[in-house]
């Protein structure tokens, strides 16, 4: 049986994925600061973090796809997110794992060639720091030579637990492209993503690359 660790399995997008994984069949691992104590039928919930490399080498060993989807600004504490990169890909390289990244739509292009939502001036100046800092891990992972089998997942631009929508079972899939529908909407909901991000997992067809994901 396939192991899915999720760090932030608790937020929006990662519950959404411990939620397909399980109704999968798939074993799934949460990890978060603040488990709570309404844990989600089917999930083993610890409390950690992703800045703690000896967690993470221990999950790294015990997962087959250590997923990451956690807010990419700082912390309460400081830390940000790409500060833990180097020793969770450098874990999850050793032990020949996947990495599954949960990213934003910011990073994508609007038009081929650019420029990207975040360079766009209707971008909202109050999420530019989260937008950019998920940019920069995306690069990061582009740079990395660990080898680490990676994959970063961006969703439609309006996707969020202010935006959860209804399951279709259904979504299209992109590259490094905003994708919109006909009238202009670039949307998916929570299940679908997940839907995706867990199709992914099982049927591994992107390595090292970033994918976008909409209706």
């Amino acid at each position: 049986m396939t192991t899915v660790a999720i760090f932030g399995g608790t937020g929006y997008a990662g519950g959404a994925i411990a939620d397909e994984a399980v109704n999968r069949g798939l074993s799934v691992i949460s990890i978060s600061r603040h488990p709570g104590s309404e844990a989600r039928p089917g999930v083993d919930a610890r409390q950690g973090n992703v800045h703690d490399a000896t967690l993470v080498e221990q999950i790294a060993g015990e997962a087959d796809v250590i997923v990451v989807s956690i807010r990419h600004a700082s912390g309460e504490d400081g830390a940000a997110l790409i500060d833990a990169l180097p020793a969770l890909a450098a874990s999850v390289a050793k032990h020949g794992k996947r990495l599954g990244w949960v990213g934003g739509a910011a990073s994508l292009y609007v038009a081929e060639g650019g420029p990207r939502l975040l360079d766009t001036p209707e971008f909202p100046d109050m999420f530019k720091d989260e937008a950019g800092s998920a940019a920069n891990v995306l690069e990061a992972l582009r740079a990395d030579t660990t080898g680490v089998d990676w994959f970063f997942v961006s969703p439609a631009a309006g996707f969020g637990s202010y935006n959860p929508g209804v399951p279709t079972g259904a979504y299209r899939v992109g590259g490094d492209l905003l994708l919109t529908d006909a009238d202009g909407k670039s949307e998916i909901s929570g299940a679908d993503f997940a839907l995706a991000f867990v199709d992914e997992i099982t049927s591994p067809a992107h390595h090292r690359t970033r994918f976008t994901v909409a209706y």
